[in-house]
């Protein structure tokens, strides 16, 4: 993931595309790009005021106010860290195994680096691989009638 995001452009992206989800599971990325597929695309039509060659933009805490920045991203061995730029210096992690298709709360206020990440529902339809299966109901067990 690094290697894609961070390592393989030269000064930014200017969309991110399915190649991002090449190896994994293909009923996952026909879920999430409805079976279409596009190339990630670079920034390559940046002009410079001074016409000198565009270089990647630096973030620190001293840039991101005056670049206009509202989230930050840190990719970590076990998940990418989320920080709303409005609101924290620090955010949660969100772990690279979670569920793609799971929905967040895209609120700036609501990724505070004291909470998990704000989850809003998993919009899958069958458990993410290793998710344990629910045990079946025993036939034999009596079941208590319900009042009404």
């Amino acid at each position: 993931m690094s290697r894609h995001l961070i390592d393989d452009v030269a000064v930014g992206w200017d969309e991110l595309g399915t190649d991002l989800l090449d190896g994994a599971p293909p009923s996952l990325v026909a879920a999430l790009t409805g079976g279409e597929q596009w190339p990630s695309r670079n920034l390559d039509h940046l002009i410079t005021p001074d016409g000198s060659p565009p270089v990647r933009m630096s973030v620190t805490d001293e840039t991101a106010d005056e670049q206009d920045m509202q989230w930050g991203y840190i990719l970590h061995k076990e998940g990418i860290e989320v920080i709303s730029l409005l609101h924290e210096d620090i955010g949660p992690v969100v772990d690279w195994a979670i569920d793609p298709r799971t929905a967040f709360n895209d609120h700036p206020a609501a990724w505070s680096s004291l909470d998990p990440a704000p989850v809003i529902r998993a919009s899958r339809s069958t458990p993410p691989p290793g998710a344990p299966a629910a045990s079946p109901a025993k036939a034999d067990a009596p079941r208590p009638a319900t009042r009404r």
